[in-house]
């Protein structure tokens, strides 16, 4: 077992008692008013914004002049400009909202725009994931490695799919034309969050997605990394929080993987 310093101690406080709330509201999500972001396919409700608010005063007490991005209420700056917790407090909104208990707390500390401290944590299954620059990444105390599988054969891959609203789908539906007759299995839980910390567990070998949110893959980002495996762009750059895509992979698929990802020349139908 290992013990988190402070700083991710504090981490850990927040999104527990974010997932608490989290839980209580999940056993009544009949009577959760349901609003809608940019179309019907990306709900909020006050679940997440109670989940945020947690998270931010928590953080708020323990670290006062830092900056916070959250996916609800945007950024707000902080006196001491390098650092940002970057949060979502329920990334996996419509799973909850539909029963599907597969969603997550999500907290990641940026310093001068690169992750250095991550935590993802489901409420619903316990499971407390972290990890530290430098220091490694842990699932409930115990080190976690990706997956020592060696080729794209053997691979179970996850995917974010792009639903109403977002661009790109003639990208993903070229990616998996070409994936599918070449991995082993493909998924997609409705989680970025949790299906990078998956591939940091070696659950899975490799995650990817072409429309994601800086606080979907902030925590993952640090977790992949300190657990052996890469992540960056799905054009294999280094990984900007802000450029909207990634790929988590073991270090053994990663080149036969962004050999797929290449980007078609969709147009305005993407």
């Amino acid at each position: 077992m290992s013990s988190p310093s402070d700083l991710v101690s504090t981490m850990i406080a927040a999104a527990k008692a974010a997932g608490d709330r989290l839980r209580l509201d999940f056993a009544e999500i009949a009577s959760l008013e349901v609003h809608l972001k940019q179309g019907h396919g990306d709900p909020f409700s006050i679940a997440d914004l109670r989940a945020e608010e947690t998270v931010r005063a928590m953080l708020a007490a323990a670290y006062p002049a830092y900056g916070f991005l959250g996916e609800e209420g945007g950024l707000v700056e902080g006196e001491d400009k390098a650092n940002t917790w970057v949060v979502d407090p329920l990334d996996g909104t419509m799973n909850f909202l539909i029963g599907l208990p597969i969603f997550a707390v999500n907290i990641a500390l940026a310093r001068e725009g690169q992750v250095v401290a991550g935590v993802t944590y489901q409420p619903m299954t316990g499971e407390m994931f972290w990890a530290e620059k430098g220091k490694g990444a842990f699932l409930n105390g115990e080190p976690i490695r990706v997956s020592k599988r060696a080729s794209l054969g053997e691979a179970v891959i996850a995917v974010g799919i792009p639903f109403a609203g977002k661009p790109r789908h003639a990208q993903f539906a070229h990616e998996m034309s070409l994936l599918t007759p070449r991995v082993a299995q493909v998924r997609r839980l409705g989680a970025g969050a949790i299906d990078t910390a998956y591939v940091a567990c070696g659950r899975f070998d490799a995650y990817w997605e072409q429309s994601v949110s800086a606080w979907d893959m902030a925590a993952g980002a640090i977790l992949v990394t300190e657990a052996g495996g890469l992540i960056t762009d799905t054009l294999g750059r280094p990984l900007d929080l802000m450029n909207g895509t990634c790929l988590a992979s073991t270090p053994q698929i990663q080149a036969d993987l962004l050999a797929i990802l290449q980007p078609i020349d969709t147009g305005a139908a993407a």
